[in-house]
């Protein structure tokens, strides 16, 4: 692969991926807060499903570029921990911990702390700056 379409993947994929967290955070505000709390859970899953989107977007740009072995139909949560424990040790803990607040706490249970929103929003712009071109 060419030092132009890795620059080429990096910036599509990293744009998009921002633009996810930027919906996001967009999403985030309607949610309101008081205290250490969201107040509105629907909001808080809305916004924690689509930063959990960007992640996965910017990891997906991240294997391009590392050239893992691509998978057929639906991509789950094993086969980017499995990709990324061969190639990047340190950012799977990342992974682990942005899937924990953003995917588990945030969307499916809708935890209104916003401190473990923060944190699962702050571990997402992490691994997508690893494809910051």
């Amino acid at each position: 692969m060419s030092i132009d379409e890795q620059i080429q993947i990096k910036t599509t994929y990293y744009n998009e991926a921002i633009r996810y967290m930027e919906n996001a955070k967009e999403v985030l505000k309607k949610a309101g807060k008081e205290d250490q709390f969201y107040i509105d859970s629907k909001y808080v899953k809305m916004a924690s499903g689509t930063a959990y989107n960007g992640v996965l977007l910017a990891l997906d740009g991240y294997f391009i570029l590392k050239e893992a072995p691509k998978k057929k139909g639906r991509k789950d949560i094993d086969y980017y921990r499995m990709n990324l424990a061969k190639v990047d040790k340190k950012l799977l803990n990342y992974l682990n911990e942005s899937y924990e607040a953003l995917h588990l706490c945030g969307y499916y249970d809708g935890s209104k702390s916003v401190k473990v929103i923060r944190a699962g929003f702050d571990y997402a712009y992490t691994i997508i700056e690893k494809i910051k071109p």
